[in-house]
């Protein structure tokens, strides 16, 4: 959905959060500082050793972090400004990436995510009300009045990761930076509670009306959807088409609700059905209809995406007529051509790449030939299935060729490893904290991260393979990766980003302890088809009730 030009309002509230974070990094500071010396009488003689360097090197260092906080923030809003809608703005070119030297991650490098996300939680948990507040009066100053996204540029993460860059200016080990933040975590989510209700007090004071109160008529089909929970239940499309309207005139039928000015040319339900006589027939064309209305509302479906859907309504609409298992929304190749399109979307969230940009072109390709077919049969779909299986399979041979030599490098590391050499730290100091000299074992024992060594952790780490995808907390924000190469020996497992060129080596250790912490998990395609008839059989069941 295109948003109208950032207005100078809303640049007007950045320049005005953006001056007064400084005064909210103050008060976090003391909120720390008064935290913990009311934990001092509680502890053992090493950790008030250990807590009197960190509060030492805070009032000491104050300025000075200060100063990393602000650096990070304002080039965090940068990028979230950059993101905005601008008049006259254009599709931003792709410059090719210069080569990256392989990043090395292991457990040490998760330990500082892990306690990233419980920051970024505490914030969420504590500031849930006044952030699901503040997102109805920045989504009213960008135009977004379905708060189709959280436009907020000071959100949780963002916040987190700007206190994480003021703890690396302390002049301590690693493993009292990871404790600062510890320290920091509830104060910060206590201080940005204020200060995000003082925002929405602010913008309510200017005359903004926010986006969720407001009442309007729109077209039919021109708005998305409502965000809802993940919906597991799919219902059984065959008993559904007997419970759907047939009148025999298709006029006074239930046509195509959704009708917007993207799809006015497309064909109606009342088209397709006119001169059809058989009952189930009419059924069948009627709930095709609602099910591509359901997925064209589905707000997890990508705009462009859904232009894409929609061209295929019609043709669907005229195969129901023909085959009668277009009804099995699990195995009919019409519906799981529909949700790879979506899922290979999704796993490229840059609208910009071009790689995403490739596979929608081969995509709209594919439909526009599938729908000028006359005849329309599940033949024509599994087609469209292996070609696009055949697009993803070359594509992810092509990255495979483009990282070769980070794979060769990878391979002679795993068998030093396996000789008994180990890699390198990662980091600028160790994170082993039962072996720091400055921070003694005591102080930090009980908020280690542990590993996960339950049998489930290293079944699923064994049963990854090149191909699949996962959703991982890397470096203080999500990311979708595809897994590249497995090492040999599985110590090492390759990974590239779904939304660059980036890859990551990542350490099966490091691998596990994400997974116990929840901070990484595979992602299977979900069944849009079966999702968009669980919502169709709700409606069909109230309208019954009513």
């Amino acid at each position: 959905m295109a948003l109208p030009p950032v207005s100078p309002l809303f640049r007007q509230y950045v320049d005005d959060e953006v001056l007064r974070a400084p005064l909210v990094f103050d008060q976090l500071l003391d909120a720390v500082l008064e935290e913990v010396r009311r934990g001092l009488a509680g502890m053992a003689s090493t950790q008030r050793t250990a807590v009197a360097d960190l509060m030492q090197a805070m009032q000491t260092q104050r300025l000075r972090m200060g100063d990393y906080f602000m650096h990070s923030l304002r080039e965090q809003v940068q990028v979230e400004m950059s993101r905005q809608p601008t008049k006259g703005s254009k599709a931003p070119e792709k410059k090719p990436e210069k080569p990256r030297s392989l990043s090395l991650v292991d457990e040490d490098e998760v330990a500082i995510d892990v306690e990233l996300s419980h920051t970024m939680e505490a914030i969420r948990s504590v500031a849930e009300y006044e952030l699901r507040e503040l997102r109805t009066f920045v989504s009213a100053l960008v135009g977004d009045l379905d708060m189709a996204q959280d436009h907020n540029p000071f959100r949780a993460e963002v916040m987190a990761r700007a206190v994480w860059a003021a703890a690396q200016a302390l002049p301590l080990s690693r493993g009292h930076q990871i404790a600062f933040m510890r320290h920091a975590s509830q104060p910060l989510a206590q201080v940005l509670r204020t200060s995000y209700a003082a925002s929405t007090s602010r913008l309510e004071g200017m005359g903004v009306e926010p986006a969720a109160y407001r009442t309007l008529i729109l077209p039919s089909g021109s708005r998305r959807g409502g965000r809802s929970a993940e919906i597991t239940f799919t219902p059984d499309l065959y008993r559904m088409s007997d419970t759907m309207p047939a009148q025999q005139d298709p006029q006074q039928g239930l046509s195509y609700h959704g009708q917007s000015a993207r799809v006015q040319s497309l064909e109606r339900w009342s088209d397709v059905a006119r001169g059809t006589t058989h009952r189930a027939d009419r059924q069948a064309i009627e709930l095709v209809s609602r099910l591509f209305e359901a997925m064209q509302t589905d707000p997890r479906v990508p705009s462009d995406v859904t232009l894409l859907i929609s061209r295929l309504h019609g043709p669907a609409m005229r195969l129901a007529l023909r085959d009668r298992a277009l009804l099995d929304h699990n195995k009919h190749p019409l519906w799981r051509f529909i949700n790879q399109i979506v899922f290979a979307a999704e796993m490229s969230p840059d609208g910009f790449d071009p790689e995403r940009l490739q596979l929608l072109k081969l995509a709209q390709a594919t439909i526009e030939q599938l729908a000028s077919e006359p005849e329309q049969n599940s033949g024509l779909y599994r087609w469209a299935v292996e070609r696009l299986n055949g697009f993803l399979h070359k594509r992810l041979t092509r990255r495979l060729a483009a990282v070769a030599s980070q794979v060769g490098a990878l391979q002679k590391l795993e068998d030093k490893l396996n000789n008994g050499q180990g890699p390198p730290s990662t980091m600028s100091g160790p994170l082993d904290f039962h072996q720091l000299d400055t921070v003694p074992a005591e102080f930090m024992d009980t908020h280690l991260p542990t590993l996960d060594s339950s049998p489930s952790a290293a079944e699923w780490l064994n049963k990854l393979k090149p191909g699949d995808w996962v959703r991982m907390f890397f470096k203080g924000r999500w990311v979708q990766a595809q897994l590249l190469w497995p090492g040999e020996r599985r110590e090492f497992l390759l990974f590239g980003d779904g939304g660059s060129d980036e890859t990551w080596a990542v350490r099966a250790r490091a691998l596990v302890l994400m997974h116990g912490n929840g901070l990484i998990k595979t992602l299977k395609q979900r069944s849009i088809v079966g999702s968009a008839a669980a919502r169709v059989h709700e409606q069909v069941g109230s309208a019954s009730a009513a």
